[in-house]
């Protein structure tokens, strides 16, 4: 393992793409994902696992069943396992989420969004 330094910015300039999360760093069981949000997601849930989504740049709102969050820059959400949610970002957004690997980013719905095999960058 090379101990460096990630800079965040760096890593975000590589994605070019929406709702496809890479892998920028691992410990502890638990990935550090970059991830570029724009349009609408799909409501979903983890049934084993919470989440935390930290804003970079951007801002985007968490749609849980019985209200709306909106988050900006320097914000951060947990969604505890088996919330319902869905973000959705009016313009785009980036995102370093910190959650467990086995963590699938559609959590219990399956398409076209669903990415199995996360690149790492």
């Amino acid at each position: 393992m090379i101990i460096d330094k990630i800079n965040i910015a760096e890593k975000l300039s590589l994605i070019t793409d929406h709702w496809n999360p890479r892998i920028a760093g691992e410990l502890n069981g638990q990935y550090i994902k970059l991830v570029k949000f724009k349009g609408e997601f799909v409501w979903h849930k983890h049934d084993n696992e919470d989440e935390m989504f930290l804003v970079i740049a951007g801002s985007f709102t968490m749609e849980l069943r019985d209200k709306s969050i909106s988050l900006n820059p320097g914000d951060y959400i947990i969604i505890p396992r088996g919330v319902e949610h869905k973000p959705v970002a009016n313009e785009e957004a980036h995102v370093l989420l910190f959650e467990p690997a086995t963590t699938l980013n559609t959590g219990n719905v399956e398409n076209e969004l669903t990415k199995h095999t996360l690149d790492i960058i």
